[in-house]
């Protein structure tokens, strides 16, 4: 899987699917966010016990599934039978926690566009990347970027694969400030930085603008119409929105 060195974000990424609307990270809150009119979804993606790639945010399964405990203590079997809907909806439903094969399949054949964020098991990041890119390599398809908060996980894909497109994400500059930050997206190309609505400054993008980085903003509520078209006016190439139907 091979992309152009300018890889363009469409403006609008659904969050976790569109997590507002559906479950977050299942296969019908991708669908919804589709049906709904975007081309782009993220999604949170780490390995079970027996080293397969599916969609859980959270170290455990408490959450937002029936089960309980750590997800790498569990097979991809066992946490393919929890409720992946019960939290979401407050009652029985079908819906499961998808492999992240069965999501590559569904992006593969509508072809749209995939923000893969690297959610590792702590100490278990190269395992993690490992995995998720046996999968990826298997399909054909050039709408795919990675992103993940865990700088060694970034810094592995890359190792792994240096034409794959990665971006850094950054939630408050504490770790790495601005100008340290631009220097990590430089010194291992990563080609776009996420950060938080809460630290967004038309100087801080400017900053990654000079130094031809992309930005993308996401926030811990759902971005509004009038705030996604404040950012986009400042020059941020992509926002996550968890709740797109005021766009649409």
């Amino acid at each position: 899987m091979r992309l152009s060195s300018r890889f363009i974000l469409p403006k609008l990424i659904g969050h976790r699917g569109v997590k507002n609307l559906k479950p977050e990270n299942t296969l019908e809150s991708i669908i919804k966010a589709f049906d709904i009119g975007l081309e782009c979804v993220e999604i949170d993606v780490k390995v079970s016990k027996d080293n397969i790639p599916l969609l859980l945010h959270d170290d455990t399964l408490d959450r937002t599934t029936n089960g309980s405990g750590l997800v790498c203590n569990f097979t991809f079997d066992q946490i393919n039978h929890l409720d992946a809907g019960y939290y979401f909806y407050n009652s029985k439903t079908d819906i499961k926690v998808p492999s992240l094969k069965s999501v590559l399949d569904l992006i593969k054949r509508k072809q749209k566009y995939l923000n893969i964020e690297l959610k590792p098991n702590k100490n278990y990041e190269e395992l993690n990347v490992t995995n998720i890119l046996k999968e990826v390599n298997k399909i054909s398809y050039d709408k795919i970027y990675f992103s993940s908060f865990d700088l060694k996980s970034c810094i592995i894909l890359k190792e792994k694969g240096p034409y794959l497109q990665c971006g850094f994400l950054n939630d408050d500059f504490t770790k790495f400030n601005i100008d340290e930050t631009i220097d990590i997206c430089k010194k291992y190309n990563f080609f776009s930085c996420g950060i938080n609505l809460n630290f967004f400054s038309n100087s801080i993008v400017s900053q990654f603008e000079e130094n031809d980085i992309q930005v993308t903003v996401y926030a811990d509520n759902n971005i509004s119409k009038v705030q996604a078209h404040n950012l986009w006016s400042n020059n941020v190439t992509s926002i996550f929105i968890d709740d797109p139907t005021e766009y649409i």
